[in-house]
């Protein structure tokens, strides 16, 4: 059953990787888009894209999630509008570095702070009143295995993600008594431009991380993400980790000879 067609979809950070996968996957359910990234032409040719093979309506916008003003502003101008956002995919994340904390980069902390954390606070907090005014909605945080466990010289990425974690856990039980449901869907290795980000452009570095087994897809995720806000209303799916079958851990990958 398509529970999922005539609503309408804000995901962040859709531009790349996880959320262009999860817009993709929306539009195959009939689901009208609102898509949100930094790179703006990149959304363009998504939006021209999902326009061209389907009948839904694409909205897009410039929008740096760590600016609450200017995520405040928007969705005021949404809601100026009449746009009533069903479902929330807070997916714009990055990590920067893989580095010690006594050798760190806080200029790279604050970047994943401002991103993980508080960019999904931001949009979360303008979004949530109007899922709570009409009682309903779904909000979908994209956690990440490494809010469970911490891997080495993760740190500061790892700290972002637990955060995802409680604040996943914390929504839900502020939203007790609504109709409103949350989920968490949690990674293991996907193979997108996420360490070709950490490691600053570097090709070579962010190939070797997915090389040797078969990492997990986009769409992969988009399916999980599908799958949750899909579910009967009385079904709440608020944690799902996912792993490809060569990774057991945050740390043990199988890589054929290695």
């Amino acid at each position: 059953m398509n529970r999922i067609k005539g609503k309408t979809v804000l995901v962040t950070g859709a531009s790349a990787g996880i959320g262009e996968a999860c817009a993709l996957a929306f539009a195959d359910f009939g689901a009208d888009l609102i898509l949100t990234a930094r790179r703006v032409d990149r959304l363009e040719a998504l939006r021209d894209e999902i326009e061209t093979e389907s009948e839904v309506h694409v909205r897009i916008a410039g929008l740096d999630v760590r600016d609450f003003e200017a995520v405040r502003a928007f969705v005021a101008g949404l809601e100026a509008e009449g746009v009533e956002i069903d479902i929330l995919v807070n997916n714009a994340g990055l990590s920067r570095g893989l580095e010690s904390i006594q050798s760190g980069d806080p200029e790279g902390w604050d970047e994943m702070i401002d991103t993980n954390v508080k960019g999904l606070l931001y949009v979360s907090r303008c979004v949530l009143p109007g899922m709570v005014e009409r009682n309903r909605g779904h909000v979908v945080n994209i956690g990440s295995i490494a809010g469970r466990q911490v891997y080495p010289k993760g740190n500061v990425y790892n700290a972002s993600k637990f955060a995802v974690r409680a604040i996943n856990e914390g929504m839900n039980l502020d939203l007790f008594g609504t109709d409103i449901r949350v989920s968490s869907i949690d990674p293991g290795l996907v193979e997108t431009e996420f360490s070709l980000v950490r490691f600053h452009g570097d090709e070579d570095r962010a190939e070797k991380v997915y090389q040797g087994y078969k990492p997990l897809q986009p769409e992969d995720i988009a399916d999980a993400v599908c799958y949750v806000v899909n579910a009967p209303p009385h079904v709440d799916i608020v944690e799902m980790m996912i792993l490809p079958t060569d990774q057991r851990n945050a740390y043990m990958v199988y890589k054929q000879g290695q």
